[in-house]
C-alpha cells in the first residue's frame, strides 16, 4: 500500500468533534468528488466516487450522523490501467437532498447550483482544518518521503484550485497553483511544508513516518557526501604520492641523490620510503620536524627539477 492510501486510511478514521467540522469535511469531499443528477424538476440524486474503501465508509458514516440520509455504496471495477475498485456512495432522491446541498453551499436558495463556496463553514480554524482534510481525502496525494518530496491536490476548476491555495496559505503553507492537462494542482514540494500540512489536517501517524523516514535520508545523504569526500581526498593524495615518486625517480635517476640539497634528499628519501602516507605525515617524521607546507614546498622543488630535466634544461 502506497504511503499516501496509508495517509488516507488515518484521516478516514478521524471524526471531528464539533458537527460544524464534519459539515465542512463533507463539504470539501462532495466539492472534489460529488456530482449531482437532477431527474424531473425537483428529483435530485447525488453521487460520490472515491478509490478509497475508508474514505467511502467515512462518508456513508457522515451523511447518515449529520442529515439522517439513507445512503448505499456500489463497488465498481475499472476496466483500463489501473483495475483498481472505485466506490460510488449514491444518494438516492429523498427528502432532505435539498437541504443537505444547501447547507453544504452547493446550490443556493433558489436552488442555482453554486461555483464558490460557502463562507460560513469555514469561519473557525477547526472548520477549515477540517476542510482541507476533506479537500485532501478527495483529490490529495503525498509522495513516499523516501523518493521526491511531493504533496498535491487536483480539481478540474481552476477558481477552486486557487482557492484552495489561498486557504492553504492561511495556514503559512505556500501552496503553489500550476495546469496540468485538464486538472489544476495545488502542490507542496518543501519537505517541511508538506509535514505542516499533514499536522493541520491530523494525519499524526503519517507526519511521524514521513519525519522518520526523512531523518533516515538525510542521514544517509549525509554519510554518502562524507564518504565521497573522503574517497575524493585518499584519491586526491594518491595521485599526488604517484606524481611524486615519478619525479622523485627519475631525478635520483638523471642527477642522483648527491648533487641534491640535504633538504630536499630527505624529503625525496621519505616519500620513496613512506609512499602512502600524507603530507602532515611525512612532516612529522622528519627530525626536526617540518609542517605541512614546509615538506610541500620540497616536493614541489624535486617536481620543478624533474620538469626541466624533461624539458632538457638538465
Amino acid at each position: 500500500m502506497s504511503f499516501s492510501a496509508v495517509t488516507k486510511n488515518e484521516l478516514a478514521r478521524i471524526i471531528g468533534q464539533r458537527s460544524c467540522c464534519r459539515l465542512a469535511e463533507l463539504a470539501a469531499l462532495i466539492r472534489m468528488d460529488g456530482s449531482i443528477q437532477v431527474i424531473g424538476s425537483q428529483l435530485v440524486t447525488m453521487n460520490i466516487i472515491t478509490e478509497n474503501a475508508a474514505v467511502a465508509r467515512k462518508i456513508f458514516s457522515m451523511l447518515k450522523e449529520l442529515f439522517s440520509l439513507k445512503a448505499e455504496v456500489l463497488v465498481q471495477r475499472k476496466t483500463r490501467l489501473r483495475k483498481n475498485n472505485s466506490y460510488l456512495v449514491r444518494i438516492p432522491p429523498q427528502p432532505g437532498v435539498n437541504g443537505l446541498l444547501d447547507q453544504l453551499g452547493v446550490i443556493d436558495q433558489n436552488g442555482r447550483l453554486k461555483d464558490g463556496v460557502r463562507e460560513e463553514l469555514l469561519k473557525k480554524e477547526c472548520c477549515r482544518r477540517a476542510y482541507l482534510r476533506g479537500v485532501f481525502l478527495g483529490g490529495g496525494s503525498v509522495n513516499s518521503p523516501e523518493g521526491n518530496y511531493h504533496l498535491e491536490v487536483i480539481t478540474d476548476n481552476e477558481k477552486y484550485a486557487r482557492y484552495i491555495g489561498r486557504l492553504m496559505k492561511k495556514f503559512r503553507l505556500p501552496a503553489k497553483v500550476s495546469e496540468r492537462k485538464n486538472w489544476h494542482v495545488i502542490y507542496l514540494k518543501d519537505s517541511e511544508q508538506i509535514v505542516g500540512f499533514l499536522n493541520i489536517i491530523g494525519a499524526h501517524t503519517a507526519l511521524l513516518n514521513f519525519e522518520n523516514a526523512r531523518i533516515y535520508k538525510d542521514m544517509r545523504n549525509q554519510v554518502n557526501r562524507l564518504v565521497n569526500c573522503e574517497t575524493a581526498n585518499l584519491n586526491k593524495t594518491v595521485n599526488a604520492s604517484v606524481r611524486q615518486l615519478e619525479n622523485i625517480k627519475l631525478v635520483r635517476d638523471t642527477i642522483g641523490f648527491d648533487q641534491m640539497p640535504a633538504s630536499l634528499r630527505e624529503a625525496a628519501e621519505l616519500r620513496v620510503k613512506y609512499p602512502d602516507a600524507s603530507l602532515k605525515e611525512l612532516g612529522d617524521i622528519m627530525q626536526p620536524r617540518l609542517g605541512k607546507s614546509g615538506i610541500n614546498h620540497r616536493l614541489r622543488k624535486l617536481e620543478e627539477i624533474a620538469e626541466k630535466i624533461r624539458d632538457g634544461e638538465l
